[in-house]
């Protein structure tokens, strides 16, 4: 009697066959689940052993999507199982385009998820700009729609829908908006350009042409800078990135130079003594790097010397400090050994004619 049941037979196939396939496909989730458990003990295992943490965070991200990853496994067990059963050619022709449908979407789901996780682990975690911050997830949003919709566009294709026409559709669209929003997308990209290559960054301080200023904000078609007189100036971020910019928060360390003069009354040895006496100055003073000091010329009242030196910093304020101290014990020294600074004079020479 069990035998008569097993050997009926329900669309082309026997009770038999659908038994053996249900055995099948429990075997394999079995298979699954052991070799899943041994390779993630054998992972573990090895990844204790290495020197760096980049490993351990992409086994641990790997075990939190493990799930859309075995929904995909699974799928291809069952669909293993199930090609053992014979089934008409129309319906085995549906079924295998809804397998590579699944397939494919449990496939992009999974390699989106890792690839999103790593981005947001190397990337957003590292960003403390909360501005960038957003852009970053709107980025992966965009991402994620490109993905679904180029998939969705091959499954379409897969089903038999010629989709020539709608991404010829699509493409005369996508022409007429990029030229009616040249401007709005040409300030986009160099927004990205900007997010990506950072030339500056919101606090430098920058000379764009004639304008001066720092940034205080960044977005997605203007950049901000807030100019030394008070006054906000914008800039589209394509007139930045296409101008040639100086950003001064970027600099390691700043060449100063400075000019000063003394009366042609002061004597040679003195002269030869003013060099020296800047350099022992200028060494004397933390976080500076002495260049050079000499007599430099002639002028129309006064004997012109040219200092150069390098402060070991980009802050404006420190340099400014550093000089007024040059410039305090410059006149302390020249005080103390009668050494004159220059100003305007004009000497007026008489004679008498009445002597000759």
């Amino acid at each position: 009697m069990i035998n008569g049941f097993l050997q009926q037979t329900y669309f082309h196939n026997r009770v038999l066959d659908y038994l053996f396939v249900i055995i099948i496909f429990i075997l394999l989730i079995i298979f699954i689940q052991i070799i899943k458990k041994l390779f993630f003990r054998f992972i573990k295992a090895w990844v204790k052993n290495t020197k760096t943490n980049i490993d351990d965070k992409f086994v641990k991200a790997f075990e939190e999507k493990i799930k859309t990853f075995l929904n995909l496994v699974y799928f291809g067990a069952f669909y293993i199982s199930i090609k053992r059963l014979t089934m008409e050619s129309q319906i085995e022709h549906f079924f295998n385009i809804f397998v590579i449908t699944l397939l494919i979407f449990f496939g992009v789901q999974f390699l989106l998820s890792i690839t999103i996780y790593v981005l947001e682990t190397y990337w957003l975690k590292k960003e403390k700009d909360k501005s960038k911050k957003q852009v970053l997830k709107g980025i992966f949003t965009i991402l994620k729609f490109l993905v679904w919709s180029i998939v969705f566009i091959v499954v379409l294709d897969n089903l038999g829908i010629k989709i020539s026409t709608l991404v010829a559709g699509l493409g005369i669209g996508g022409i007429a908006i990029a030229l009616a929003a040249q401007t709005v997308l040409g300030d986009l990209f160099s927004y990205f350009i900007i997010f990506f290559d950072r030339p500056f960054e919101i606090g430098d301080f920058l000379i764009v042409g004639d304008f001066k200023g720092t940034v205080e904000y960044i977005g997605l078609k203007t950049t901000r800078l807030s100019s030394l007189g008070g006054e906000q100036l914008i800039f589209s971020n394509q007139d930045l990135t296409n101008s040639r910019i100086k950003n001064y928060k970027r600099m390691n360390q700043r060449r100063a130079s400075f000019q000063f003069g003394v009366t042609y009354q002061t004597g040679l040895i003195k002269l030869k003594e003013i060099p020296k006496i800047v350099e022992n100055i200028i060494t004397k003073i933390p976080e500076t790097t002495y260049s050079r000091a000499h007599f430099a010329s002639y002028g129309d009242y006064s004997l012109n010397f040219e200092v150069v030196y390098f402060v070991l910093s980009n802050d404006y304020k420190k340099y400014m400090d550093i000089q007024q101290e040059i410039n305090f014990q410059l006149k302390e020294i020249f005080e103390k050994q009668e050494i004159v600074f220059a100003y305007p004079t004009q000497t007026i020479l008489l004679t008498n004619e009445n002597s000759k």
